[in-house]
């Protein structure tokens, strides 16, 4: 992710697979625009099931969640 300062403007959402190899089904539900810091912690919150599917966009990147946290 190449903006990583806590007060950049971010897209925190949910990517909701549809059956593997198609994209019928697929859904994405935007749950918070805002600061990374802020993100993150609503993120975190978030229950563990839904964690694989969590996004951060920035105007310029996006990375999983979980990808980000495991840094």
């Amino acid at each position: 992710m190449r903006s990583t300062d806590n007060n950049t403007s971010v897209r925190l959402y949910h990517l909701d697979d549809g059956p593997e190899g198609s994209l019928e089904g697929v859904g994405i539900l935007t749950l918070f625009y805002g600061s990374l810091a802020e993100a993150l912690a609503l993120a975190a919150q978030q229950p563990e099931d839904l964690l694989e599917g969590l996004f951060i966009a920035t105007d310029n990147d996006v990375v999983a969640y979980l990808d980000l946290v495991e840094l």
